[in-house]
């Protein structure tokens, strides 16, 4: 999908409009396979187009869970740069509290009403909070989770993601590289983050160099008083690695180490100048230019190492180690008077055979020399100038140029000469040894951008917090309501489908409106009913007011018996009926009666968590009479210890799309008494717990229900032909297969019947080859096929193979299918 739409957009850009109008209603789409597809197509036409984002975003925080891993990458990176725009900074709390210091111009009611600002608590957005926790439950995208924690999330809660980071260091290379480099620069605005983990970063001999030398990079950043003598201690050891390009990054870390831990400065620079007799000339050559750094932080108090560097340029032959000890001569030559006039007359010798970057150090000393020491080295600078005069460099005959006029006065020579002496001596700024990750911060983490550190074609910014938040009204979507109502067991159920994106932070407010609605269609609807009716609702909405229960309706048993017409039909057979699909397709898929109804029961309410009130529930895998994309549940009430009274259940469920809310009313029930009821849920194909409510007239107990992702299904029957004819259509990414390994007598065909129909409501197909098992059904909400296929190889294996367009219920279903096929 999201090739078309770049296709369609890269060759004609007029098209744009268009584009967007069906962008805007594949977004109101609810199925997982085509959340991530959209929103890349989003991202790559108009992504500026915040306002299509607005109805669909809570939506879309709920669908993360299901989408594929590629599309929670795109979505999270999406809702990233969306909560930038909506939300205020969590971070203003924490800034105000480093913020401290008065500014100078600042008046003290300016200052005060800065105070009583900081002074107000934050109180963080439903839907931000909902965007950071529904990112919890990811576990293939850690680092599209990261970056989202470290850009819109609080400072407090920043830290979770730091043990997940550390945990991708064991994949391969590629992923290390890319999590080290979003490390690194979050180490440097919060270390402590992964100080607990900062053996985790040691270098190992396997690691690569790209991988060594970020691993130094970490460290370096992690380092303080309390670790450097550790950390010393293993930067000796890669000092003497063979990798000499990682050698010479450990010497650079060093320095850095030495710059910003003053404790430490001098042992640092001791154990550089060690370095200095190694054998190896890289290593020699780093740590000269690392001392020339450190040396200008304190010149005056290291004359000696001044000269012990002078006598290494007979054997050092690296132009930019040669260069820095040149310049440090010459930057201190009033320190040396008798090594510098030696160093010049040397470097006059070797002038012409010299690398370019020398040759300018080498006319800098001798200019500084003329200038401080020219009885000496008046005659040896003027013969490096007349050789600079003629180099085949430009550059090196522009500074020759340059020098000349500028400390040999002449008659052209201009009134500057007389500050040449202040030009060449001037104090010179310490360098600053910073890391190289420190102004990648204001990309976003885990984008090309920041790997490249520049911006790349089709970077997306992210914003900067809005002062205000814009009117989050804009993300509530319109309610329609849809009621049927039906006589079942002697109550009268009224079956409410609500479109709703939410969580549960959300549904307090829907709920509100739906009781204002529900309260004036009970109003209408008690001028056509008796007094006494119209008084007991009265009075079950005054008790549903004082419990604080959302209830769609409260019903009595009828009263006065209700004339029904006869079936003529038994009930079974009435239920085999409603399932039957009159379309044009019906000769392919026809639901059929379940092969096997499993007994297990499932613990809804213990009687200790329910005070004596006990409740199970299964699944009868018949068709729900609430509605055909409902899943059926039977739940079994138990009163264990005293009278309950006033009992009311309601259905309070809330998934990606529809919440169904179902209310039943019971007068009492009695000890030992107990009383089953069905319920019809929504599920949406997802195993997503439905959480609801027991009430009694004085406590309220949570409850939730997880459905087996073979609940979700109704039987299919269908010939060998069709259903070949459609598992043909669904392959590639629609298809999902695994090997089974065991025993023979477990392959036989009475076993694998009775395996899988036990995990999955599934009915048979006829097969004409006795190697191949075959089984179909279809999704209760969509009415998706399911095609199950068991194939028996040579041996003891066999291959199980699942086509489905639900691709997320497939693979569960695989997972689950395969433990119970393969056990004796």
């Amino acid at each position: 999908m999201y090739v078309l739409f770049f296709l369609c957009f890269s060759l004609d850009p007029e098209q744009k409009e268009m584009l967007i109008e069906v962008i805007e209603k594949l977004l109101k789409d609810k199925s997982t396979l085509v959340a991530g597809s959209v929103v890349m197509a989003f991202e790559e036409v108009c992504p500026d187009r915040i306002d299509l984002i607005h109805k669909n975003y809570r939506k879309l925080c709920n669908l993360l869970v299901d989408v594929e891993e590629w599309g929670q990458v795109v979505i999270i990176h999406m809702l990233t740069r969306y909560a930038r725009t909506q939300f205020v900074s969590p971070w203003k709390e924490d800034d105000g509290l480093e913020d401290n210091e008065k500014n100078f111009y600042e008046s003290d009611d300016e200052q005060k009403e800065k105070t009583d600002q900081r002074k107000k608590p934050y109180t963080m957005d439903p839907d931000h909070r909902l965007l950071i926790r529904n990112k919890k439950k990811q576990r293939y995208v850690v680092m599209a989770v990261a970056q989202l924690y470290w850009h819109i999330s609080p400072k407090s809660e920043v830290g979770i993601i730091s043990k997940s980071l550390v945990r991708l260091l064991r994949s391969n290379r590629e992923v290390q590289y890319i999590v080290l480099q979003n490390i690194a620069t979050m180490s440097i605005q919060r270390k402590g983050m992964f100080e607990p983990y900062l053996k985790s970063f040691y270098v190992r001999s396997t690691d690569p160099t790209m991988i060594k030398t970020l691993k130094l990079e970490i460290l370096t950043n992690l380092a303080n008083e309390a670790n450097i003598s550790t950390l010393l201690r293993e930067f000796q050891t890669y000092v003497k690695s063979q990798d000499k390009q990682f050698a010479a990054a450990t010497i650079q870390t060093i320095g850095r180490c030495a710059t910003n831990i003053s404790e430490v400065t001098d042992t640092c620079l001791n154990g550089l100048v060690c370095l200095l007799s190694n054998r190896d000339e890289i290593v020699v050559a780093e740590s000269v230019v690392v001392i020339k750094k450190l040396l200008q932080m304190q010149p005056a108090q290291h004359g000696e190492i001044i000269k012990h560097m002078a006598k290494l340029l007979d054997s050092i032959t690296v132009p930019v180690a040669r260069a820095s000890i040149l310049w440090l001569i010459g930057e201190n030559c009033e320190r040396v008077p008798k090594i510098a006039p030696d160093v010049l007359r040397k470097m006059a010798k070797s002038f012409t055979s010299e690398d370019d970057l020398v040759k300018l150090q080498i006319l800098n000393l001798g200019a500084k020399l003329y200038l401080t020491n020219s009885r000496q080295t008046k005659l040896l600078t003027q013969y490096i100038l007349n050789l600079g005069k003629y180099d085949q460099n430009y550059d090196i005959r522009d500074r020759t140029r340059f020098i000349r006029q500028l400390i040999v006065p002449n008659e052209k020579s201009g009134a500057l000469s007389k500050y040449a002496k202040k030009i060449f001596l001037a104090q010179k700024p310490a360098p600053l040894l910073e890391s190289p990750f420190k102004d990648r911060d204001h990309f976003q983490l885990g984008t090309l951008s920041h790997t490249l550190n520049t911006k790349a074609t089709g970077y997306l910014e992210l914003s900067n917090w809005p002062e205000v938040a814009p009117d989050p009204s804009v993300r509530n979507v319109e309610v329609i309501e849809l009621h049927q109502f039906v006589i079942y067991k002697g109550f009268k159920v009224d079956i409410l489908k609500i479109i709703i994106y939410s969580d549960s932070e959300d549904g307090e407010k829907e709920n509100e409106k739906s009781k204002t609605s529900d309260s004036s269609s009970a109003d209408s609807s008690s001028e056509e009913e008796s007094s006494s009716d119209s008084e007991s609702e009265s009075e079950s909405e005054s008790e549903s007011e004082s419990r604080k229960v959302t209830k769609v309706r409260d019903f009595n048993p009828v009263s006065t018996p209700v004339a029904l017409p006869t079936p003529a039909l038994s009930p079974s057979l009435i239920a085999d009926l409603e399932g039957l699909n009159l379309s044009t397709s019906s000769s392919v898929i026809s639901v059929n009666t379940p092969v096997f109804v499993p007994v297990k029961t499932h613990v809804l309410l213990h009687r200790m968590s329910g005070r004596g009130l006990a409740a199970h529930y299964f699944f009868p895998r018949q068709p729900c009479i609430f509605g055909d994309k409902m899943v059926s549940v039977q739940i079994t009430l138990l009163q264990t210890l005293h009278k309950f009274s006033g009992f009311i259940l309601p259905l309070f469920h809330i998934l990606h799309v529809f919440m169904s809310k179902l209310s039943y009313f019971l007068e009492s029930l009695e000890p030992e008494g107990s009383i089953t009821v069905s319920m019809g849920i929504d599920f949406c194909d997802s195993t997503q717990t439905a959480s609801f409510q027991l009430c009694t007239k004085d406590d309220c107990f949570n409850v939730n229900i997880q459905p087996p992702v073979g609940e979700l299904l109704l039987p299919v029957a269908m010939s060998e032909k069709d259903f070949k004819k459609e598992q043909g259509m669904l392959t590639g990414m629609n298809e999902t297969s695994t090997v089974i390994i065991a025993a023979p007598q477990n392959f036989t065909p009475s076993v694998i019947l009775q395996k899988v129909v036990n995990v999955a409501n599934v009915g048979v197909v006829p097969s004409g080859q006795d190697n191949i098992h075959r089984f179909a059904a279809k999704t209760v909400h969509s009415g998706s096929l399911m095609l199950v296929t068991v194939e028996l190889k040579e041996g003891s294996t066999a291959q199980l193979i699942i086509n489905t367009e639900r691709t997320v219920i497939g693979s569960v279903l695989l997972r689950e299918l395969k433990p119970v096929l393969s056990q004796g």
